[in-house]
């Protein structure tokens, strides 16, 4: 076992908080009940500088949120003090689902999971930026997950139409699910959670 760092602890206590105030469909908070179960097992820790790619000049726009709810505005904050050691990467081998723009026009964190701040496997909790009108892919996986969005954008769930969770929107995907999501003419900024080795 290992030490987790004081800032990714703060994160995580902010992050519980959000999740619990936002979460409230009964799947979404079972599973978001599993999973930071799981996280008061700490686990190994990686140390060093993150990186960034260039879609990252949006930050400081995705994370100038606007809203009278403390506990976004805590998760925010924390997830600044932890940003810089992040690893930011682009997905690879997106399909013609994604719009033209997708490879330079977004990015992925994990902040615990495979190459995350904490490296375990057991679950993922990751987040994503996407630039101004950006389409990502269709995509789908065996476990459950749930998002927590910080900035205007769309989502998609199999077939259904498009719909616009809002600052503070939280959501749930079914297992095998099929996904996606879209900017709109701002960035787009959302976490989400799933237990990588408990599909449901």
């Amino acid at each position: 076992m290992s030490d987790r760092s004081e800032a990714l602890q703060s994160f995580l206590d902010a992050s519980l908080a959000a999740y619990d105030q936002f979460a409230q469909a009964p799947e979404s908070r079972r599973s978001v009940g599993q999973i930071f179960s799981a996280l008061e097992e700490p686990g190994a820790q990686r140390s060093g500088p993150g990186g960034r790619l260039p879609v990252c000049s949006h930050l400081d726009t995705a994370l100038a949120i606007e809203t009278e709810h403390e506990s976004l505005r805590r998760l925010v904050d924390q997830f600044k003090a932890i940003e810089p050691q992040l690893e930011w990467r682009r997905r690879t081998n997106p399909d013609s689902s994604a719009s033209d723009n997708f490879e330079v026009g977004h990015a992925n964190a994990m902040i615990v999971g495979p190459g995350g701040l904490e490296d375990r496997r057991d679950l993922w909790f990751g987040v994503t930026l996407m630039a101004p009108n950006v389409r990502y892919p269709d995509h789908d996986h065996a476990p459950e997950e749930v998002y927590l969005v910080l900035s205007e954008g769309e989502f998609r769930q199999g077939e259904a139409a498009w719909f616009s969770p809002g600052i503070g929107g939280s959501f749930y995907n079914p297992p095998a699910i099929k996904h996606a999501m879209r900017s709109v003419d701002t960035p787009l900024f959302a976490f989400w959670v799933l237990l990588a080795d408990r599909p449901a």
